[in-house]
């Protein structure tokens, strides 16, 4: 997929993509004249997996648009996976080398005794809305009974999120309240299409829906309050063996997160150009939604107690036993590193866009 991209202001300079020593011996070298522009280091090229392409996930988009990934040395192949368990395979199968999408992959991988670590959250709240254009707004979760909601399929943090909204209120799955499971980002249409009562999907299909006049009748991100909803994910053979080019990695989403929140009509631009298709005015909506629900993360460090929620769900669901410890999944070193230094910076200045 190739994407426009709106520079950060100095991004696309000739010692951007150097490293810090680098950056020190090649001014030594320039003041005694045996500098050369050819001398830059050459980019580490990364695959990435996301698992649907959605505005959940704009500090990553940001961060290709502002070319902070090229700032720290690294060029990001993005590719759309299409779910959850299919972005994790990705990294698995060593066909990329970072995922992002619903972190419990790796807690079952480990259960099973497999591989995977978590080193960051892109998704601090669950970024799901109710859509509908034919219910009135439900503030008391017993009101699904007898309606039929579209979600993405199971395992996918959305399926999950649903069936633990209903069990939690005594609604049975099939009998009180049925769910359909389609393709991600699909769920607005089978809505639209008279198969389900309400949909629950992601931005920007969402504000898509509701300028063809559906409502917004339930949103998870309130229900449920932070919640490591999206994790970036890699094995800990890769972590260990290039413990740089994570740490750039994760260099690069901090700074996006924090510009995200500190930028948001950049964010719009950004999410403009990664959403074409859509009016402007709709992928506008979906950002102010993203940051008013405060859904991108604001910062990558995995909350101990966002992933608490996160794993106490799954195994009330039966996806894991939840027998690990935190520690044993989760490593924040890379992101606590990211954070003290994005905070102790200025900060990112994006320049103006032609």
């Amino acid at each position: 997929m190739k994407r426009r991209t709106f520079p950060a202001d100095g991004s696309g300079s000739a010692t951007s993509a150097i490293p810090q020593l680098g950056r020190v011996l090649l001014t030594m070298l320039s003041a005694f004249g045996f500098a050369h522009s050819a001398a830059a280091a050459p980019l580490q090229p990364i695959e990435f997996s996301e698992a649907v392409h959605n505005l959940g996930y704009i500090d990553l988009y940001v961060a290709q648009h502002a070319k902070l990934f090229e700032k720290h040395g690294l060029t990001v192949h993005l590719t759309a996976a299409g779910g959850d368990t299919q972005a994790f395979a990705a990294v698995l199968g060593k066909t990329a080398q970072f995922a992002v999408g619903d972190p419990t992959m790796v807690e079952m991988s480990r259960e099973r005794g497999g591989p995977g670590m978590v080193v960051g959250t892109l998704v601090q709240r669950a970024h799901y809305f109710g859509v509908s254009k034919t219910v009135a707004r439900i503030t008391d979760p017993k009101a699904f009974k007898g309606l039929t909601l579209v979600t993405s399929p199971d395992p996918n943090t959305e399926y999950s999120v649903t069936k633990k909204l209903l069990q939690d209120n005594g609604l049975k799955v099939g009998t009180d309240a049925k769910i359909v499971e389609v393709t991600p980002g699909t769920e607005i249409g089978a809505m639209l299409a008279g198969r389900a009562d309400i949909a629950f999907a992601q931005q920007p299909m969402v504000a898509a829906a509701m300028a063809q006049g559906a409502k917004v009748v339930f949103d998870f991100s309130s229900y449920m309050g932070p919640f490591c909803n999206t994790g970036i994910m890699v094995l800990p053979e890769y972590a260990k063996a290039h413990p740089e080019v994570v740490q750039s990695l994760v260099d690069a989403l901090e700074e996006a997160a924090r510009l995200t929140y500190a930028k948001p009509d950049y964010a719009k631009e950004v999410a403009r150009a990664e959403f074409p298709d859509l009016p402007p005015d709709v992928v506008n909506k979906a950002i102010d939604m993203e940051l008013q629900y405060k859904i991108p993360a604001q910062t990558l460090p995995v909350d101990r107690q966002q992933w608490d929620k996160l794993i106490s769900m799954q195994k009330y669901l039966g996806n894991v036993q939840g027998t690990l410890a935190y520690s044993d999944v989760i490593d924040n070193s890379f992101s606590n590193k990211a954070a003290k230094t994005a905070a102790a910076g200025a900060g990112v200045t994006v320049a103006v866009s032609k």
